[in-house]
């Protein structure tokens, strides 16, 4: 029965023992062939960097050119650490070794690189986060005043007129300090005026507050908003800043939405008007173009015909050239005003050969009903055949100064004087 025992416990370790070691003989031949796949070779050049050498800048003519013989299938660095896969001929992939020195056309790149004119993958291009540069904020001309920034919105059915004031900027103030105040006044009307809340201590004032008019959908065309920006000083006087004068066009109107806009303020003219009155306009010439621009301004000390009960007031602009008459264009009608605000843009073409023969009548007139209208006052500029003094100096000045707006006042003078 020992036996018995002996033999079979024998017979069961002897199964075991040729168990383990057909295990052993299949793990070796398994180590064999995955040794074989996972073999390498580097190549001539492909050498780890050193620790050392990481820290130093390399040119670019330091780089080495490796090539791939033809009989190793693939390349693996002795590093997998930051590579890039590339295609082989055979159709697998590898990772190529990284280079100690990289290319320069490799090296984040501000512009667009050569890749099809996108960024190189990981960079930042800072053109797509450039916003447009607001003039407004920015462009502020010599001897500038300050500049106003309101919004007009004019609703139709209720017929009101909503004016928005919303901030100012470098205002100059005639102290160290400033605490600026606005007056609204709806022209023509002077008497009546709207006021906002004064600002202390700061040139750039914010005030953000709305005012409403009410005025009609038939007149509110003709109505000219001005701005009156004032410095109030420690005794409470008011000192004008300057102002701004905006004329309420249909175009500015249309639409029923908030039109925010600015302007820079301008210096009241305290010089009184002269007999027959004053006309305020520029003078632009395009040397490029061949185009010579009139902006006209406004008006003031207009002598009116109190007697008609119609009273609009409108500006014909002429070009002459040898005193004869080329092309003449007009401005729209303001009704019952003696300084009426047009602030309208009219181009002549008149090449550079005619500027010594040409000239513009500016011809301030009144309607009389009938289509017939009454001459107020006239002013010509031109070269030296045709005018002198403050209108000669005009035109000369647009000339010397191309494609530049020239403001100036002009005194008008009566029909049998010119």
């Amino acid at each position: 029965m020992a036996e018995q025992v002996a033999l079979v416990i024998g017979g069961i370790l002897g199964g075991l023992l040729l168990l383990l070691l057909l295990l052993i003989g299949v793990s070796c031949c398994l180590w064999k062939r995955l040794r074989a796949l996972f073999t390498y070779e580097e190549l001539p050049g492909t050498e780890a960097v050193s620790s050392s050498q990481g820290n130093k800048i390399c040119s670019p003519d330091a780089r080495t050119q490796a090539s791939r013989p033809p009989g190793v299938p693939f390349v693996v660095p002795p590093s997998i650490q930051s590579r890039d896969w590339v295609p082989l001929s055979s159709g697998e992939w590898a990772q190529a070794p990284q280079d100690p020195c990289p290319a320069p056309e490799l090296l984040p790149q501000a512009t667009n690189s050569s890749f099809g004119g996108t960024c190189v993958v990981g960079t930042i291009n800072p053109e797509l986060y450039k916003f447009p540069e607001d003039q407004s904020e920015t462009d502020f001309p010599e001897g500038c005043l300050g500049r106003l920034w309101f919004s007009v919105e004019y609703q139709q059915e209720a017929e009101r007129l909503l004016v928005g004031l919303i901030r100012a900027q470098r205002l100059q103030a005639p102290s160290e300090t400033c605490s600026p105040l606005v007056k609204l006044h709806l022209l023509p009307d002077e008497r009546r005026f709207l006021q906002s809340k004064t600002k202390r201590r700061t040139a750039s004032p914010q005030f953000d507050e709305h005012f409403i008019f009410q005025v009609s959908s038939k007149s509110v065309a003709q109505r000219v908003l001005r701005f009156s920006v004032y410095h109030v000083d420690k005794q409470r006087k008011h000192q004008l800043l300057g102002q701004v004068l905006f004329p309420l066009k249909k175009e500015t109107l249309a639409g029923d939405c908030r039109h925010i806009i600015w302007r820079d303020l301008e210096a009241e003219s305290l010089e009184p008007p002269s007999e027959f009155g004053d006309l305020q306009f520029c003078l632009s010439y395009n040397d490029c173009l061949n185009r010579l621009t009139v902006v006209v301004l406004r008006a003031k000390g207009l002598q009116l015909q109190e007697d008609m009960s119609f009273v609009s007031v409108f500006v014909k602009v002429s070009l002459m050239n040898h005193n004869k008459f080329v092309k003449s264009k007009k401005t729209s009608a303001v009704l019952g005003s003696a300084s009426p605000v047009y602030s309208e843009t009219f181009s002549f073409r008149v090449d550079p050969a005619e500027l010594d023969t040409a000239s513009l009548s500016l011809t301030v007139l009144q309607s009389t009903g009938e289509d017939r209208s009454h001459e107020l006052g006239r002013v010509v500029v031109g070269p030296y055949m045709y005018a002198r003094g403050k209108e000669l100096e005009h035109w000369n000045e647009m000339l010397s100064k191309p494609k530049e707006l020239v403001r100036r006042w002009h005194v008008l003078c009566c029909t049998t004087e010119l």
